[in-house]
């Protein structure tokens, strides 16, 4: 909701609405190992906005003793007031949406925030949630391996759980692929995008982060529970403008545009994207491609159990060829991407959801 912040209490009326609408034939309040409020920037909200959001969720959900509660937060803009509402609120996992702890990456990214601001954003979090995680990009135009393993080693000195690390996407549509087409920037080379990733799994590992997922790591303990729920392919329920569901076997998305979705709950009205509607084993390939996100993988018989299929049944030479090409391995029962397919896993998880 950039710039639009006079919505915000018709956005927060309609979460209400939305969430009674989906959660009618449920126990109320529901129990819940993992919350996470993200899909933007929700420490945008004035604290007595972020308060109001708080009394909306406990009216639906009731967190487990141990649950994990996340929110994601910008550098800019995070206040003490707001960290310790959130505290009070139980919120005991935060993610910061650092990208880069070097001044001109942050302007090339288009970045608000300063390499001090994203410290300090840090150390404060720090004082009052238990886990902070930070995202950083990597194959930003003009930067190097070295201005990347600086960064790295910034955030490996600071109080930091979780490190997410992304490669600058160029998506038709995006600023930066229209940035590129006006040549204002350039991507930087294939051999150098891959550099830095294989520095970025070697320098976390050397300092504690184990390297639990693709794009992710973490130091003992703090991996992101919420996401592992996404990755072992089980269901979660979503609100919002945008959000993403898995329910009772089905995927559904709401629309993204705020004004729609605001207009269409106003009048008691869903508001979804179109879909298709896959069947049992189109589910199954998703959760091939999300489980092989995983570096540990995951189970062969239990992915069997779960949708009724073997692997090599449902896609059989997809299966073949990887194993082949040693770009995923079987160890006792499960399957896994070697280190050779982590570096072009996109490419190794697609082969999996076409048919032969």
């Amino acid at each position: 909701m950039a710039n639009r912040n006079e919505l915000i209490p018709q956005w927060l009326e309609c979460l209400r609405r939305e969430m009674q609408h989906e959660l009618a034939q449920y126990p109320s309040p529901m129990e819940v190992d993992t919350l996470f409020l993200g899909g933007g920037t929700p420490t945008h909200l004035a604290t007595d906005q972020l308060s109001a959001l708080f009394q909306l969720l406990a009216a639906f959900f009731r967190p487990a003793i141990d649950a994990e509660i996340s929110i994601e937060a910008n550098p800019d803009g995070l206040t003490k007031e707001k960290l310790e509402l959130l505290s009070a609120h139980g919120v005991n996992r935060i993610s910061l949406g650092v990208q880069s702890f070097q001044i001109r990456e942050l302007e090339i990214l288009e970045r608000t925030h300063t390499p001090a601001d994203a410290t300090n954003a840090v150390c404060l979090a720090a004082e009052y949630i238990n886990s902070v995680g930070v995202d950083l990009i990597f194959a930003v135009p003009g930067q190097t391996t070295s201005t990347w393993d600086d960064s790295l080693k910034t955030a490996i000195s600071l109080p930091i759980h979780h490190i997410s690390t992304y490669g600058l996407t160029w998506e038709q549509g995006t600023p930066f692929f229209r940035r590129q087409a006006q040549g204002k920037l350039q991507k930087a080379p294939e051999d150098l995008e891959c550099a830095m990733y294989l520095n970025a799994i070697s320098l976390l590992r050397q300092n504690g982060f184990e390297h639990y997922e693709v794009s992710n790591f973490a130091k003992p303990g703090r991996r992101c529970r919420h996401n592992l729920v996404y990755w072992h392919a089980q269901e979660y329920f979503a609100f919002g403008p945008g959000a993403a569901r898995y329910v009772n076997g089905h995927r559904s998305t709401n629309c993204r545009s705020v004004v729609r979705w605001i207009r269409q709950w106003t009048r008691g009205l869903p508001c979804l994207e179109p879909e298709d509607l896959p069947d049992t084993h189109d589910r199954a390939r998703e959760a091939v491609m999300l489980g092989l996100r995983l570096r540990e993988g995951f189970l062969l018989d239990v992915f069997e159990r779960q949708f009724g299929v073997a692997l090599e049944n449902l896609a059989g030479p997809a299966l073949k060829r990887s194993l082949d090409r040693g770009l995923t391995e079987i160890t006792g029962n499960r399957l896994r991407l070697t280190d050779a397919g982590l570096l072009i896993a996109d490419t190794v998880v697609s082969d999996f959801l076409v048919d032969d």
